[in-house]
């Protein structure tokens, strides 16, 4: 059985009247093939190594246990695939970029975690319903194209009494900083939703409405998380230059000019707001944690 989270209220005590949320505009299928373009850009394992622990101790929040089945939506290189296997769950990672898929399994064959990695789409999961006690995704499924066709994925797999627990970036974090930098730099495509917004309490709210009648209970937790690495400011900047999909894209989208002023603010975000501890500069980076009870 799951541990409680934290007291929390019913689902229509912690939705109240939605104000200020950020605007959703529905994408096409085309987004799809846009979002594997994106995270087979570059090497995202790098990047992800800089909040490794932090993903480890979401998964213990989340309380994964033997023979729980857990499923790792976007799960990238494995951040919480391969620290739920080594609590005993029996784990499934989908991912839509093949290459990402090559590291996790690599990285489960090394410490001996049979872990199940299947390339696919977060919008049209290849999983019967109510297949999963837990269902979770750590800045990965807030990427996707059709949030709403996500939403009603992650819902379907998840079983009677089991768990969906989402982290996602926040607008007023900073990763949420950077990423504007790069749509002011390098605007999406007319339609795109902001991957943001899965960081807005009212905005997941909405989305998990229609399900209500499947929720027992939500909660919402806002968090920081350390990200970090061994390397100066402008050091990480070019690091996400060359291996952060979303960064690479920007990058790629821009002539020399225009590279040179997102490099500069870049830097200025980093320069700003990053600290050093134990030989790592980093910073604390807020997004929120969400956790859904399913009835």
């Amino acid at each position: 059985m799951l541990h409680p989270i934290a007291p929390s209220p019913a689902v229509p005590d912690a939705c109240g009247p939605i104000e200020g949320q950020l605007v959703i505009t529905p994408a096409t299928p085309a987004s799809a093939a846009r979002a594997r373009t994106t995270w087979t850009a570059g090497e995202f394992g790098r990047i992800a190594v800089g909040y490794a622990d932090g993903a480890a101790a979401f998964v213990d929040r989340i309380g994964p246990g033997a023979a729980h089945t857990v499923l790792d939506v976007a799960c990238g290189t494995g951040n919480l695939a391969l620290p739920a296997a080594r609590r005993g769950a029996i784990v499934t990672g989908l991912d839509i970029a093949p290459n990402l898929l090559e590291v996790a399994r690599a990285a489960a064959t090394a410490d001996g975690l049979p872990i199940r990695f299947d390339e696919g789409n977060a919008e049209e999961m290849p999983y019967a319903d109510r297949s999963f006690d837990v269902v979770m995704s750590m800045f990965g499924v807030m990427f996707v194209g059709r949030p709403d066709r996500a939403v009603d994925e992650l819902v379907r797999v998840a079983r009677q009494g089991g768990r969906i627990a989402l982290a996602s970036w926040t607008p007023t974090g900073f990763i949420g900083s950077m990423l504007r930098a790069h749509v002011a730099a390098v605007p999406p495509p007319a339609g795109a939703p902001s991957p943001l917004a899965w960081g807005v309490e009212e905005v997941m709210c909405e989305r998990l409405a229609p399900h209500a009648s499947r929720i027992r209970d939500l909660h919402f937790v806002r968090r920081t998380i350390w990200l970090a690495y061994p390397l100066t400011p402008a050091g990480i900047v070019d690091l996400f230059r060359k291996y952060y999909g979303p960064t690479v894209r920007a990058f790629a989208g821009l002539d020399e000019s225009g590279q040179a002023s997102l490099t500069a603010e870049l830097e200025g975000l980093w320069t700003t707001h990053a600290v050093s501890r134990r030989g790592l500069t980093g910073v604390d980076a807020e997004y929120l944690e969400v956790y859904v009870d399913m009835a």
